[in-house]
């Protein structure tokens, strides 16, 4: 068995990796204001490695969700975290022209990262060669999940409710969907009035993902409860499973990262079921032969005291 082989035979089997984090790398991004900054992690042996790019929540940057992006790539993957035009380490003002697209330039990064993985083996010592460029998923949370959601098929309604631009990429074989919104007909005024980018159509979005949904996540910005977070599930065809956390709030546990601001529920075992779960599912969509994610369904459903209910269809 190659070096590579066993490597990934390792990570499959659970056996956490030494991992190497190069940041800022800097993608050219003209039109944008600003280059494209990003952080790379991707353990520090074998080849043929798969690649995640994620897209942070608002006002966060490439430094955070680290319980996420260290987890996956001590377990095989690489992973690349943006960072968009919202994030607080940038400081874009309210009145910039730029504001009112920002939605866009976030779909507009994780293609460029997709564009330009050769630029970012090049930039990371050791990396170059390494990559699998048939296996890529995206994942995101908060806002971050919506952007991902485009790049699998979700797409925006304009104010007559007709499906703009589809902005899916064929490159992308899957997706990790956290805390993702749902439809916009329960807006609240304050989002239709600031965020007309909400509202959200899932009929196309048929690319395989895993939904991860808090049943104690109360948006302020919709009228309803909840359930709103399933909404990518209930209304979306294809190959999806639906996670649905315990007494989870908006940052499920904690993974933007532990013990900041946003983490209101901060639970590392919900936070260490996520990580089990969404690499078990992404090995298994990107490598059709893996039994991981069966197995971590088994797991969950056997469990005599679960940290939540997952559905697939």
């Amino acid at each position: 068995m190659s070096e590579s082989n066993t490597t990934n035979a390792r990570k499959a089997a659970g056996a956490p990796a030494l991992v190497i984090t190069a940041k800022p790398v800097v993608l050219p991004a003209p039109g944008r204001g600003d280059d494209l900054q990003v952080s790379v992690s991707a353990p520090v042996t074998g080849g043929d490695l798969p690649v995640i790019v994620f897209s942070h929540g608002f006002g966060w940057s490439m430094d955070g969700y680290a319980p996420l992006a260290d987890f996956w790539a001590a377990h095989g993957f690489v992973v690349v975290r943006p960072t968009h035009l919202d994030s607080r380490t940038l400081g874009l003002p309210a009145d910039d022209p730029r504001t009112p697209r920002v939605w866009r330039f976030r779909v507009e990064d994780l293609k460029r990262v997709l564009d330009g993985l050769d630029l970012l083996e090049a930039a990371v010592p050791g990396l170059a060669g390494r990559l699998d460029r048939d296996r890529v998923a995206v994942a995101g949370h908060s806002w971050g999940a919506q952007t991902a959601s485009t790049l699998l098929g979700a797409r925006v309604l304009d104010s007559d409710g007709v499906p703009g631009e589809d902005m899916s990429d064929p490159r992308v074989k899957a997706g990790v969907l956290l805390g993702l919104t749902g439809l916009g007909d329960s807006l609240t005024p304050f989002a239709i009035e600031h965020l007309p980018f909400m509202k959200p159509s899932f009929d196309a979005m048929a690319t395989p993902a895993l939904i991860v949904a808090g049943d104690n996540d109360r948006s302020h910005l919709s009228t309803r409860g909840p359930d709103w977070f399933t909404d990518p599930y209930t209304y979306s065809p294809g190959d999806k499973s639906l996670l649905t956390l315990f007494e989870a709030e908006h940052s499920l546990g904690g993974i933007p990262g532990y013990e900041v601001a946003e983490t209101t529920d901060e639970s590392p075992a919900r936070v260490a079921l996520i990580q089990r779960l969404s690499t078990a599912f992404l090995r298994s969509a990107l490598y059709p032969e893996d039994t991981g994610w069966k197995a971590a369904a088994a797991a969950l459903e056997e469990d005599p005291r679960p940290l939540g209910t997952l559905r697939s269809k």
